[in-house]
């Protein structure tokens, strides 16, 4: 899997993943990350998700990072926004009021190009890695955000039985990725159908950073 299946997908408009609201599990349980307003939240591979208004409307300012430049712009499209871009190494930043999206490779960003971070919204960047990528996202992450206090929503089946993305990430991959930089506690888990096609758990991890 490599950043063309992602591109492709935003081209031919295989975003069945994007969801018409905020997601309840953001809503429920960002409060755990006890950040205030004015402070801000990145979001990887943020895509053109509503997640995005959702933090902007309580005072937080965003970054977020992402592939397509179709997804950005859809993104902006919605926020009714006309950033500014500009190009930043081998990223193009687009930037408005409280919004700040980079478009490009995520391993292509760093922490002074990111900026402070107080939080980390992870919703749909480590379960849509293959392990290998997944091993490398987590360290990267860590190093971009000067390991932020992060919510993580994860999922947990069966992978035999279907291909991800998005990808199984069990409790243990967890603990294997941020143990060492972060105290994890399990904030809610519950069971869905994948897909229509295989029983899961979603799970919210809240990851506080070690002393």
């Amino acid at each position: 899997m490599d950043r063309e299946f992602w591109l492709q997908k935003w081209q031919n408009n295989e975003t069945h993943f994007h969801e018409p609201n905020a997601n309840p599990l953001l809503t429920g349980n960002f409060h755990h990350l006890n950040i205030k307003e004015d402070q801000t939240v990145f979001v990887p591979l943020c895509g053109k998700t509503l997640d995005i208004s959702w933090l902007i409307a309580q005072g937080l300012n965003v970054v977020g990072a992402e592939l397509s430049q179709l997804a950005v712009e859809n993104l902006f499209e919605h926020l009714g926004a006309e950033p500014t871009i500009s190009h930043m190494g081998n990223v193009l930043r687009y930037e408005t009021h409280g919004v700040t999206i980079f478009c490009g490779d995520i391993f292509d960003l760093s922490a002074p190009v990111m900026g402070k971070v107080d939080a980390v919204y992870d919703r749909a960047a480590l379960v849509a890695l293959p392990l290998e990528m997944r091993r490398r996202y987590s360290e990267h992450l860590r190093m971009i955000s000067g390991c932020a206090p992060q919510l993580l929503v994860t999922f947990e089946y069966d992978q035999e039985k279907l291909n991800g993305p998005p990808f199984s990430v069990p409790d243990n991959e967890v603990e294997q990725h941020y143990l060492s930089s972060y105290s994890l506690t399990l904030l809610h888990r519950h069971a869905i159908d994948l897909k229509g096609k295989v029983p899961a758990t979603e799970d919210v991890w809240l990851l506080r950073p070690r002393p």
